[in-house]
């Protein structure tokens, strides 16, 4: 069973920069696909940005440019770079991985990821 704990989510003005980080636990093994998803009030669950185990990298249309996916594999640890946050940008976001290969066009597939996190709340203020 592999466990996934977020951290860094806060509360900034819009503009502002946060980093967030994902530690994972519970297996002997660097996961093969690892995620960050976001969930807003009454909306479903999207993709944020997505790495692969060969570290291809998969972003959403709307954090191209700002947002900086990366994963530390000796310390099983992802991490979100998040620069130029928008009010939009509003909403928790959540660590996945899983154990499977995943190609890089669907790292950003919720049915791709069997292990996720309890989550971190990132708040935009304008």
């Amino acid at each position: 069973q592999v466990r996934l704990v977020e951290s860094g989510g806060d509360s900034v003005q819009s503009g502002g920069s946060l980093r967030l980080s994902c530690q994972a636990s519970g297996y002997a093994h660097p996961t093969s696909s690892m995620a960050w998803f976001r969930q807003a009030p009454g909306k479903e669950r999207e993709g944020v940005a997505g790495i692969n185990i060969e570290g291809q990298t998969n972003y959403a249309a709307s954090v191209q440019g700002r947002f900086t996916i990366s994963r530390d594999n000796t310390q099983k640890t992802l991490y979100l770079q998040m620069n130029g946050l928008r009010p939009e940008d509003t909403a928790m976001y959540f660590c996945a991985a899983d154990l499977r290969a995943t190609a890089w066009a669907s790292l950003l597939r919720v049915d791709r990821y069997a292990f996720w996190g309890q989550g971190t709340q990132v708040t935009v203020s304008s």
